[in-house]
């Protein structure tokens, strides 16, 4: 649930862009920046608050983004000034940043080394549900309610959250200081910037598709259901999920490796057939279901190299996703206005080819060979 706020509350303001302009009385261009503010707020603030909260019981640290998350999110509700709105954006991305470090170590730690994929596949489920699900409902209700009712809502299901969390979630003492790495240490760890290397490779690729789909699939007569395009997507990645959970924790190398590869013969498919309905809708469907497991199995594998420095390490990972979806969004624009949506798969292809080539050369350290044991670090 705790994803599932992260994204919806990251991806309201594109789906409402009208509304909060004529709200604020700003150009639907300013208004956009609500989006990059939050971004910038997750890109500046995941690793600072990450090491500064190591020591913290693991409950009180969950609970400060999730909180973070009310606060802001009921002042970005009640604003009528469009700066203090960007303020308020900007500290809402902080605190995903933070929870997006967190999540995943903490769902790693309250199970058995060899259940540890599987309960991040689980805990991951939020994200494709609020991509294909939570942003649509999200945008229909700013449009019936308002959007600052879609904002206010949004702080109802925080409240509930932190119920939820007070009541449920068990909780864990902080890492002593002889457990704490510096961060040049994490950085340093075999198989740390391999793992990073394939999260900004695939993602680059993965953000540039995604970001421009609108373009893209226009060219194959799709441009006015863009709609039952993401859907299928979204649905697709929600079986990658189920599929990865089940995979993770044995063959996490395998399905590395035949998730990228799998992404760049879809781009092949984009690349030769991209005109064609059918063939669009059917490599969306693949692209979906090789992008769902793909935050499960780039943390785990994060996670297990990482060790002690896995909170760290996944802060970095953050600030790594974010900067991908910033450069996605750029490097889409530059091929938009210079080559047209059609360049998109060749950008695709070759940023897929080299996630699949550096994942295949991290053997050792990074994407290993042999089925998962019990980390070093993560929580045991």
């Amino acid at each position: 649930m705790t994803g599932f706020i992260c994204i919806v509350t990251e991806t309201l303001p594109a789906g409402l862009l009208p509304q909060i302009a004529t709200g604020l009385g700003v150009s639907q261009a300013f208004a956009g920046q609500m989006v990059t503010a939050y971004a910038l707020g997750s890109v500046i603030a995941a690793i600072p608050l990450t090491i500064a909260t190591r020591g913290w019981r693991r409950r009180h640290a969950l609970l400060l983004p999730i909180v973070g998350f009310l606060v802001f999110n009921s002042l970005t509700a009640v604003s009528s000034n469009f700066w203090l709105t960007l303020v308020a954006r900007f500290f809402a991305g902080a605190s995903a940043g933070l929870a997006w470090s967190l999540l995943a170590s903490y769902a790693r730690r309250m199970v058995e080394p060899r259940q540890q994929g599987r309960a991040l596949a689980l805990a991951m489920v939020g994200t494709p549900i609020a991509l294909s699900l939570g942003v649509p409902l999200g945008t229909l209700m700013g449009s019936l309610v308002g959007w600052r009712s879609a904002f206010a809502i949004m702080s109802g299901l925080t409240l509930v959250l932190i119920a939820w969390v007070l009541a449920k979630v068990p909780d864990y003492p902080g890492q002593g200081d002889e457990r704490r790495l510096p961060l040049s240490r994490v950085l340093v760890t075999p198989g740390v910037r391999p793992v990073l290397a394939v999260v900004m490779a695939w993602m680059l690729a993965h953000n540039l598709l995604y970001t421009y789909v609108a373009p893209f699939v226009a060219r194959a007569g799709l441009g006015e259901r863009v709609d039952l395009v993401l859907l299928v997507f979204g649905l697709a990645a929600l079986a990658g999920i189920a599929l990865t959970g089940r995979l993770v924790d044995r063959h996490l190398r395998a399905c590395v490796l035949a998730s990228l590869a799998a992404f760049g013969a879809v781009a092949i498919g984009f690349a030769v057939a991209g005109q064609s309905p059918a063939a669009v809708l059917a490599g969306v469907a693949l692209w979906g279901l090789s992008f769902g497991g793909a935050a499960t199995l780039l943390q785990t594998a994060l996670a297990d190299a990482a060790g002690d420095g896995a909170d760290v390490a996944l802060s970095m990972n953050v600030v790594a996703w974010n900067s991908a979806i910033a450069g996605g969004g750029l490097l889409g624009g530059v091929l938009l206005d210079a080559w047209g949506p059609q360049s998109f798969a060749w950008a695709v292809i070759l940023l897929a080819g080299l996630a699949l080539g550096i994942a295949w050369t991290a053997r050792r350290d990074g994407f290993p060979a042999e089925a998962r044991h019990s980390p070093t670090g993560a929580g045991h």
